[in-house]
C-alpha cells in the first residue's frame, strides 16, 4: 500500500525515537554495566542490518561483494573499538589510540579481502568485490564507530554530547519536512531526490540552529567548552551536513531503483533510512569536540 510522504515521516520519526529512547535511557543507567553494553549491542545490531542493507542495495546494481567478510568485519571493528574505548584491552582510550586501532584494522581488513579474492570462483571482478565491500564496512560501521567515540570521549560526559548531536540532526530532517511541505518550490537535485527543496534546506538550518541554542542553553552546564557561539556553528553546520548525508543515501537507493534501503520497518523503509543524516554528522560532531571544544 502506497503510503503519503506524512505518514512516512512520521512513522520514521516514531521508530527513531524509539530507538534512540532505549540508547539514552541505558546510557543514562546509573549501573554502568547496563550503559556500556546495552549500547554496543545497539550498536553492533544497526551496523549488522546497515551493513546487510548497503550490501543489498549493490547487489541490485549487480555489483559482487563478500557480505559476510564485511559483515564480520564491521562487528569485529565496533567491538574492537568498543574494547578500546573502555580500556580494556589495557589501553588508556584516548583518541590517537582508538585512531591507530581503527587504521591498524582497515589495513589488515583490505588485506584479508585480497586474501579472499584469491579463493574466489571468479577472477575478473576482484577490484569490484573489495571496492564494494570496503566501502560498505566505510560507510556504516566506520562511522556509526564515531559514535562510540562520542560517548566515551576522555574527560568529558560524552552522553550529552551524544544526545546534543541526535537531537540537532534530527531537527534538521524535521526543519526540512516541515518547511519543504509548506513552502517548498524550488527543487534541490530532483534527479537524485524528488522531493528535496532549497526551502526546506533553509528550514532545515534555521530550526537546528534554535534547537541547538536552546538545548546549549538548559544543559551547556553539563558540556565542557560549549557556549551559545559554538551552539549556532554548530547548529548549521551538522544541519547542512544532515541534508548531504540525506542526499548520498538516496543516491544509493535511485542506483539500485529501490524505494527504501530495505524492510525493516514495513511502509518506513530500513536501518539505514534512519541512519542517513547521522552518518556523516557523527565525525562531524567527534572532531569538533575533540579539536575546538576540548584539547586532549
Amino acid at each position: 500500500v502506497g503510503l503519503s510522504k506524512r505518514t512516512i515521516f512520521l512513522r520514521r520519526m516514531v521508530s527513531f525515537v524509539v530507538l534512540w529512547t532505549i540508547v539514552l535511557t541505558a546510557l543514562f543507567s546509573s549501573n554502568r554495566l547496563v550503559s556500556d553494553y546495552v549500547f554496543l549491542v545497539i550498536m553492533v545490531f544497526l551496523a549488522i542490518t546497515g551493513l546487510a542493507e548497503f550490501y543489498g542495495l549493490a547487489a541490485k546494481r549487480n555489483l559482487v561483494c563478500f557480505e559476510r567478510c564485511g559483515i564480520l568485519g564491521g562487528v569485529l571493528l565496533m567491538v574492537g573499538t568498543f574494547l578500546n574505548l573502555t580500556g580494556q584491552l589495557g589501553t588508556s582510550g584516548s583518541p590517537a589510540r582508538v585512531n591507530d586501532f581503527e587504521t591498524s584494522f582497515l589495513i589488515l581488513f583490505v588485506l584479508g579481502l585480497c586474501l579472499r579474492q584469491f579463493f574466489a570462483r571468479r577472477s575478473t571482478t576482484g577490484i569490484v568485490a573489495i571496492a564494494t565491500t570496503l566501502f560498505g564496512l566505510m560507510y556504516v560501521p566506520w562511522l556509526l564507530n564515531f559514535i562510540q567515540k562520542i560517548n566515551f570521549f576522555p574527560g568529558v560526559d560524552g552522553h550529552y554530547y551524544l544526545l546534543y548531536f541526535m537531537l540537532i540532526t534530527k531537527f534538521s530532517d524535521t526543519g526540512a519536512y516541515a518547511t519543504g511541505s509548506l513552502i517548498g518550490r524550488h527543487k534541490m537535485i530532483p534527479r537524485i531526490s524528488p522531493g528535496k527543496t532549497w526551502e526546506g534546506f533553509a528550514g532545515a538550518v534555521v530550526v537546528s540552529t534554535l534547537a541547538s541554542l536552546i538545548f546549549v542553553h538548559f544543559l551547556g552546564s553539563k558540556m565542557a567548552g560549549m557556549n551559545w557561539k559554538h551552539a549556532i556553528i554548530l547548529g548549521v553546520i551538522l544541519s547542512i551536513s544532515a541534508v548531504i548525508g540525506d542526499l548520498i543515501e538516496s543516491l544509493f537507493k535511485r542506483e539500485a531503483g529501490v524505494k527504501d534501503s530495505g524492510k525493516f520497518f514495513p511502509g518506513i523503509g530500513g536501518i539505514l533510512d534512519l541512519l542517513d543524516s547521522l552518518l556523516f554528522n557523527a565525525p562531524i560532531m567527534y572532531l569538533y569536540l575533540r579539536h575546538v571544544l576540548t584539547h586532549p
